[in-house]
């Protein structure tokens, strides 16, 4: 059954208001709302406020690497340390290598830009951060909906964004509701927010319908692969963050490492590629497992034990790619905008800073009895904070870096390091991700290393400790505009490059009546996005599966 026929069968839907709807409980999200209900509290105000986040919980779905600047959450709650924010291991030592496939080359630090130093920033777990803000959020009386994704956007008679409608529950694989069976909400709010992290499913409806990047580039993005370890107490030595490039991608091939050691023996490690990599053959998947086979970081992993897995995209393309993040009703924050810095592989600052920007604006809208319109006060108040100034100072990072390591390390070093970030040139990405692929003809196949299972893994094995689930009877969220294109297209000229670009395993070919087929395994996803971003004819759609679907990241 199409939505029509549900809501006609099923309806009306039942409709909750709200004067601040917020979509997605991330850092963005609730930052939001702790922020609008702080500034109701000082002027003794009465705001409504809710979050709707996809996971059964929040921080669920919260992944990122990460070391984090707390400038932004210092402005949020000065007094963050007494409250028990989970930020307790402090950077004390930062190294950059630039790695070949046996060998290492330290960069003295006295050469690093600014970008690549960490002092005063903290080796954090992303989703505990997460769950704090929640608690904070839920303190100060926000409605928080975990497990209820947002699965359309409401607009009123004159075209504004009016609010959201939750997911279905209890559909069988082909649409049709089972004994089960919930209608999906209308959540209504005087102005939506968005903040759905990188590649959002409305937030990109939003961006094309209002056509918010018409000015802009394309935007870019990374696959961002990370695990976490628990490794030998000798081996422990909290407090270091290590980045690296190089080996063992391409120099044509953006990307880097990671590997930053909390406390508890606890080391996160991961690995960024660009996704505007030109080799079908490519996996970052594998990339990553023979990262970790280098002499130099392998050491670290030897005697240790792999306990989390997990994969999400995250913008890149920086200042030069953000859309307009206003529009009649609502905005864009955080990731779903693609504010992260790319240069600095930090993005939970500038959520969090978005997110108080943009209540500021909604709680001065609404005091004066404004409701459904812009916010223009939003990137107003952008254009004249510390972030915008951050980021335009690093606005060509992804631009030099999509040109190859070599030019792109002396051009980002040339401009950080020498001239400060005040460059008095802009260089500009002119093609989006799934533009860059060329045909496997052009190309040889990877010879990959086999998993050993001690330091290096398998996709199977990897999404087992991701927690991931879904309910194998529901349709799948993975959507294809024309089931043709995968075969007639992507096999043929592309020799099936979803088979490597997805971290989860969710897509391989297999043989159907003699003849080759795509199956969607969706129940593996891990919600990272790259199919929707990668995929070169833009056939394959994301959309929101059943509310508490996907991973479960822990601690991660």
């Amino acid at each position: 059954m199409n939505p029509a026929q549900l809501l006609e069968q099923f309806g009306p839907r039942e409709s909750m208001d709200y004067d601040l709807v917020i979509v997605g409980g991330g850092p963005a999200g609730l930052s939001t709302a702790i922020r609008a209900k702080q500034l109701a509290n000082e002027s003794g105000k009465e705001i409504s406020v809710c979050v709707l986040e996809k996971g059964s919980e929040i921080g669920a779905h919260t992944l990122s690497g990460a070391v984090m600047d707390p400038k932004a959450l210092t402005e949020l709650f000065p007094n963050w340390k007494e409250l028990g924010a989970p930020l307790h291991t402090e950077v004390s030592k930062d190294q950059f290598l630039f790695l070949t496939k046996d060998h290492s080359y330290q960069v003295p630090n006295w050469m690093l830009p600014q970008c690549f130093q960490n002092e005063g920033n903290y080796i954090v777990s992303l989703a505990n951060v997460t769950r704090w803000l929640g608690e904070q959020a839920e303190a100060l009386g926000v409605e928080i909906f975990p497990g209820f994704p947002a699965s359309e956007v409401l607009y009123n008679e004159q075209g504004a964004v009016a609010g959201v409608i939750t997911g279905a529950m209890g559909l069988d694989k082909e649409g049709n509701p089972t004994d089960q069976f919930q209608l999906g909400m209308e959540l209504r709010g005087k102005y939506t927010l968005f903040a759905e992290g990188a590649r959002g499913h409305l937030g990109k409806q939003l961006i094309s319908k209002f056509a918010l990047d018409k000015d802009s580039d394309p935007q870019s993005y990374g696959i961002g692969i990370k695990e976490l370890w628990e490794v030998e107490p000798s081996k422990s030595k909290p407090g270091l963050v290590v980045h690296t490039a190089g080996w063992p991608l391409e120099s044509d091939t953006y990307g880097g490492s990671f590997l930053y050691h909390l406390g508890d023996n606890k080391v996160a490690v991961g690995l960024v590629v660009g996704l505007s990599y030109k080799n079908p053959y490519l996996s970052p998947f594998e990339e990553f497992q023979r990262y970790k086979l280098h002499p130099k970081i392998r050491e670290t992993f030897e005697g240790g034990k792999r306990i989390a897995y997990g994969a999400r995209a995250l913008t890149a393309g920086g200042l030069n790619s953000l859309p307009k993040t206003v529009f009649p009703g609502g905005a864009l924050i955080g990731c779903d905008a693609g504010f992260l810095n790319a240069s600095r592989i930090k993005g939970s600052h500038a959520a969090i800073k978005t997110g108080m920007l943009a209540a500021e604006a909604a709680v001065a809208a609404l005091a004066d009895n404004r409701s459904s319109d812009v916010l223009a006060g939003y990137p107003t108040a952008f254009q004249n904070s510390w972030l915008h100034t951050e980021l335009n100072q690093a606005r060509n990072f992804k631009a030099w870096m999509s040109k190859g390591l070599y030019l792109g390390t002396l051009m980002v070093g040339l401009e950080q390091k020498v001239l400060g970030g005040n460059m008095p040139w802009t260089v500009h990405l002119k093609h989006a991700d799934h533009e860059c692929l060329e045909p496997a003809a052009q190309h040889k196949p990877i010879d990959y290393p086999k998993p050993d299972g001690k330091i290096s893994f398998d996709r199977l094995s990897s999404v087992f400790i991701s927690n991931t689930n879904h309910a194998e009877s529901q349709p799948v969220h993975l959507t294809l505009k024309d089931a043709t294109i995968p075969v007639s297209l992507n096999l043929k000229t592309y020799a099936g490059p979803e088979q490597r670009y997805c971290p989860a395993g969710v897509y391989e070919y297999v043989e159907a009546d003699g003849q080759p087929k795509l199956q969607i395994n969706s129940q593996n996803c891990v919600h990272c996005k790259t199919c929707d971003i990668k995929d070169p004819s833009q056939n394959i759609v994301w959309v929101t599966p059943e509310g508490g679907g996907g991973p479960n990241y822990g601690a991660m």
